[in-house]
């Protein structure tokens, strides 16, 4: 069997799909320093990343709303507003994903993502329509780069690692995937991401 990766996996966030909680709340807070301080304390990537483990917004909102019961609304925009953190697609590797489906090239995808956010989030988005399977932490209660989760990913494609390429725009993660023998990018741009695939074999050059 050929150690060359013959299958495709996504991250989603940074690497399909920008995305930026400073990108909604710039709308509702006016003062740059309060809206700083807001998102270091208040709705932070940190605290958003329990949904990332699978803990319900209904849990999160009205415990958070009652530490910071000033801000309450605010943190109830963060649940109903999430779309509004997606500023747009990442430039050039929605291209990507059509020209590795055109070649025939298996496409999965693993991401970090709430699982109360992720129905509304991927119907909006098509360019998951090609995709055979997308393994979300907050359904599986367990985030990247927790060992686990590549496990159950693989268990889900039906492919041994050494067949998998991965692309994450976090290097943990895939140092994670590479010590369980997958193949791994660290995401910056979609021209060195095409660059590294054509070099192993997943684009034509």
């Amino acid at each position: 069997m050929s150690d060359a990766p013959s299958a495709v996996v996504f991250d989603i966030g940074r690497v399909l799909i920008q995305w930026d909680l400073r990108h909604l709340f710039e709308k509702l807070i006016a003062d740059p320093q309060e809206l700083d301080w807001f998102l270091e304390n208040v709705v932070s990537e940190a605290w958003h990343h329990q949904q990332d483990d699978g803990r319900p917004l209904a849990e999160m909102v009205p415990e958070r709303k009652a530490q910071f019961p000033r801000y309450a609304h605010l943190i109830d925009a963060y649940a109903q507003r999430f779309d509004e953190t997606i500023p747009g697609p990442i430039a050039g590797t929605h291209a990507l994903v059509d020209a590795l489906h055109a070649r025939g090239v298996p496409i999965f995808g693993l991401s970090n993502f709430g699982a109360d956010f992720w129905g509304p989030f991927r119907d909006a988005w098509p360019v998951f329509d090609v995709f055979r399977d997308i393994v979300v932490s907050g359904h599986e209660k367990c985030t990247k780069p927790d060992p686990a989760i590549y496990q159950i990913a693989e268990a889900r494609f039906g492919l041994p690692p050494q067949q998998l390429f991965f692309i994450d725009d976090k290097a943990e993660n895939i140092a994670a995937a590479t010590a369980r023998g997958w193949h791994g990018h660290v995401f910056t741009h979609a021209d060195a991401l095409e660059a590294d695939m054509i070099a192993k074999g997943l684009l034509a050059p």
